[in-house]
């Protein structure tokens, strides 16, 4: 009988990890031996997964000794740094980072989607897609596979929590800073008075705000995080040269990215066909009934893991089109439940 395969967590103590955590205790137990692993000031600490309290252990190259599968909830720095040094120790990497994504030798896996790649990784890891782009793809994916996917021009509605701890932080605090004042955002300039210097990450107020910047600047005016849906579609659904362009907006919603799709086929579209692949897609759950104002909201999908899925329509100017708009918890689908789903596919190599 073969053994349970040993896990580590790294970056245990996270945003990230913390979800990991919650994971782990929630969906089937396919792990023996559970290691938390972090930065040295988190070591010693203790955490609670599958009911059981852990001791966080500090982050070193013997930690990763007798695993045989090691996920990563780091920055890419620290990633690029220890996966190799996990991978050569034998453990299979599983990475949340952009570090690896589109590496050619490391695979970029949504296992509703392109699961068959989790075993083709030359340098023993495997790669996790950003939350924008995971939560849009599994959606996509299931219409391409019917249709075959052309082209994509997208809308994203990212949540403050995207941004990390400081950047739900900053949010709570500008919703302090003008909650309550009704004369607010009558007047140019009134809300980035009243928030003043607590911008956080973000390059405007996000209060009472939406701001058309997430990432960082690339070449033509593009953000790092609009490339990003392109690159990493395109590897994903294994169509290099599919036409993407994508605006990033950040809104004032704490976690739970929401995007607007407008995706063009090969094939002729039908409404009732798509809501009905979609219905029935893993990973995916179509709420869509406008006649009763039903479709996805953030506030409705956070904490939840399926893609959220409403508003399919085909498109008035093209028969090839279809427009949508999809929901998804990017600290649970969006990071951390993907890694977890990864991990799984790589766990039953061990036990099946």
């Amino acid at each position: 009988m073969s053994k349970k395969p040993t896990l580590a967590v790294v970056g245990a103590t996270g945003a990230v990890g913390t979800v990991m955590l919650d994971i782990l205790s929630t969906r089937e137990d396919v792990y023996g031996e559970i290691r938390l692993v972090a930065s040295p000031r988190s070591a010693g600490k203790k955490l609670t997964v599958r009911g059981e309290e852990v001791e966080v252990v500090a982050l070193a190259p013997e930690v990763f000794d007798g695993v045989d599968v090691a996920m990563f909830d780091v920055p890419d720095a620290v990633s690029a740094e220890w996966a190799p040094v996990a991978a050569a120790r034998g453990a299979v990497a599983v990475d949340n980072s952009g570090a690896f994504r589109m590496d050619p030798d490391v695979p970029l896996v949504v296992p509703e989607v392109n699961g068959e790649q989790a075993r083709n990784r030359p340098k023993g890891i495997i790669s996790n897609p950003n939350c924008t782009t995971l939560s849009m793809i599994v959606a996509v994916g299931a219409l391409h596979r019917r249709y075959g996917l052309r082209e994509l021009v997208v809308a994203s509605y990212q949540a403050a929590s995207g941004a990390g701890q400081e950047g739900i932080d900053a949010l709570y605090d500008q919703l302090e800073r003008v909650g309550g004042n009704r004369e607010l955002g009558n007047r140019a300039g009134d809300v980035r008075a009243a928030v003043g210097d607590g911008l956080g990450p973000f390059p405007a107020p996000l209060a009472m705000n939406v701001v058309p910047w997430a990432g960082s600047l690339k070449d033509g005016g593009w953000s790092s995080e609009e490339l990003k849906v392109r690159n990493e579609s395109r590897k994903i659904l294994g169509l290099p040269d599919l036409r993407v362009s994508a605006t990033c907006v950040r809104v004032p919603v704490v976690t739970t990215h929401s995007l607007a799709v407008h995706a063009v086929f090969e094939r002729e579209t039908d409404q009732r066909e798509a809501q009905a692949l979609l219905a029935g897609a893993a990973g995916v759950v179509l709420v869509d009934n406008p006649e009763l104002h039903e479709f996805p909201t953030p506030a409705d999908v956070v904490g939840t893991d399926p893609t959220w899925v409403g508003r399919v329509r085909r498109s008035l100017d093209d028969a090839r089109g279809l427009d949508l708009f999809l929901c998804g918890d990017n600290l649970r689908k969006g990071a951390a439940l993907n890694t977890a789903q990864i991990a799984e596919l790589v766990a039953a190599e061990f036990t099946g």
